[in-house]
């Protein structure tokens, strides 16, 4: 099994209103040789926003603002911003977030040239229900009854005159055009999809129709081992290497505690990233620290974005919903012990 060094906890809450409850699950980029996350703060009452701290190497605090950067603005996002992922392609910098409204998660993308203004561009995923999603994905066969157990809540169209949509998280950007197309991941519980458009311009509701009827085609993971035996979800952004994409991710596994949370990786190939290679058939790193095990939410350990220094690959994490932590690992032997469980 390979080896994972838990560098501990690299930020925590603050008395801060914004923050005064947790902060988690950090976008994270590095420019030279500082990293810039941008992290889900959490206040009273579970309305989150988007904080930025910086480091200078991959753990030393150089700079935390004392306000958000990031927050809501808009009625999909009227009770909080979460989650973000960041990606550069070419001049651009892509963060992505779920946006919530205490009913329905959405994920949403802000665009930047500076890592200091963003230009919201809004939600990017489908506006869709439960019974059109489940109408359109049968089409030609019936899907996997755990998009049922996990999508299909109350069997009425609103709650407090709020329609009810289909749950689309974990949106993240691959950091470059794929044969000309834009390229990101997203996730439908239990699976992880893929999307690529020429332009996000592309992503309108025919477009979406057709993708959920052809379905099957743009699932890129599934649960395969105990760990992730619930589900899959995204992680952090795909990291191009010989071997092709790094995907740093998560898997659940349903416990007699709960669900437990892990950190896990797989490759897939760099012409077609909605194909596996590779999968670690055992967790990258699990819950094991007491800041991990107990929190708002127990047993997480949530990547969300990477730094490379040397050779070494620094994942963050959020723990417990809570805090944000990091592991390390040496990328070559990472990228050696995948090979050694090739699926294709």
């Amino acid at each position: 099994m390979i080896k994972v060094k838990k560098e501990g906890l690299v930020l925590s809450k603050t008395k801060l209103v914004f923050e005064e409850e947790g902060v988690l699950n950090p976008a994270v980029i590095k420019t030279g040789n500082e990293v810039h996350m941008f992290y889900r703060a959490v206040r009273k009452g579970n309305f989150s926003s988007i904080g930025y701290c910086r480091f200078e190497g991959p753990l030393t605090l150089t700079h935390r603002s004392d306000a958000p950067i990031i927050y809501s603005q808009s009625e999909f996002e009227s009770h909080g911003v979460e989650d973000p992922r960041i990606t550069k392609i070419d001049d651009l910098y892509y963060l992505t977030y779920t946006a919530y409204d205490g009913i329905n998660a959405l994920g949403s993308l802000a665009t930047s040239t500076d890592l200091i203004h963003f230009e919201k561009k809004g939600v990017i995923v489908p506006i869709i229900s439960f019974a059109k999603f489940k109408y359109l994905a049968e089409s030609k066969e019936l899907i996997n009854e755990k998009y049922i157990r996990y999508n299909e809540r109350e069997k009425i169209e609103k709650i407090d005159n709020k329609p009810i949509y289909l749950w689309d998280k974990n949106v993240i950007f691959f950091p470059r055009r794929i044969n000309g197309k834009l390229t990101f991941l997203h996730r439908i519980r239990p699976d992880v999809q893929i999307v690529a458009v020429n332009e996000l311009s592309d992503l309108t509701d025919e477009f979406w129709e057709d993708y959920f009827i052809h379905l099957d085609s743009h699932i890129a993971l599934t649960s395969k081992f105990e760990h992730d035996a619930s589900y899959v979800g995204g992680g952090c952004p795909p990291i191009e290497t010989e071997y092709g994409w790094l995907l740093i991710h998560h898997g659940v596994h349903d416990s007699p505690k709960g669900y437990i949370y892990s950190a896990c990786a797989a490759l897939m190939e760099l012409e077609n990233p909605g194909k596996e290679i590779s999968r670690l058939p055992y967790p990258l790193f699990f819950p094991e620290h007491e800041w991990e095990l107990f929190g708002y939410v127990n047993n997480v350990c949530f990547p969300t974005g990477t730094a490379i220094f040397e050779d070494t690959l620094y994942i963050y994490y959020g723990t417990a919903d809570e805090h944000v932590a990091c592991a390390s690992i040496k990328l070559n032997e990472l990228l050696q012990e995948l090979m050694l469980y090739k699926t294709t």
